[in-house]
């Protein structure tokens, strides 16, 4: 018989996990539902964290700085914008066209340990990143209480 220990933070981290996996595919048919029929461009998402933030990198080709909105309401985050169709495209020169154009969304749920008046977000080079700084939890440093 193989034992295996208990380890209720790794169940934690596996039901959070699942939730993510959830939240995503959701944000993905809301999306979806928002803009049926007018685009299908999704933008691809990579997201990090270290020490001191979480980091969400959006790969956002061919899209201006001035096209993309960033919110934060209810400790969502909320990325849109708008991947326009070239003025110079002639329907006819094209045999086939793969590049997808037309409005986005995305949406994260932010943890509770985020700085939200800290949010800073770049643009470069067609990657959007948008770094959240996470609180500095200072800790307590053992004390002695004497007694009178």
């Amino acid at each position: 018989m193989l034992l295996t220990r208990f380890e209720p933070m790794r169940e934690l981290r596996e039901l959070r996990k699942g939730f993510e996996y959830m939240n995503s595919i959701m944000n993905e048919l809301e999306g979806q539902n928002l803009e049926a029929g007018i685009s299908s461009f999704v933008p691809a998402v990579n997201s990090r964290e270290d020490k001191d933030a979480y980091y969400v990198e959006i790969d956002l080709p061919g899209i201006k700085k001035e096209d993309i909105s960033i919110d934060v309401k209810d400790n969502v985050l909320t990325i849109s914008g708008e991947r326009k169709v070239k003025e110079e495209m002639k329907e006819e020169s094209y045999y086939k066209i793969e590049s997808r154009f037309g409005k986005f969304i995305r949406s994260f749920t932010l943890p509770k340990n985020v700085d939200l008046d800290k949010i800073e977000a770049n643009f470069e080079n067609g990657v959007l990143e948008v770094v959240i700084p996470k609180h500095q939890v200072i800790k307590d440093q053992p004390k002695k209480v004497e007694i009178k």
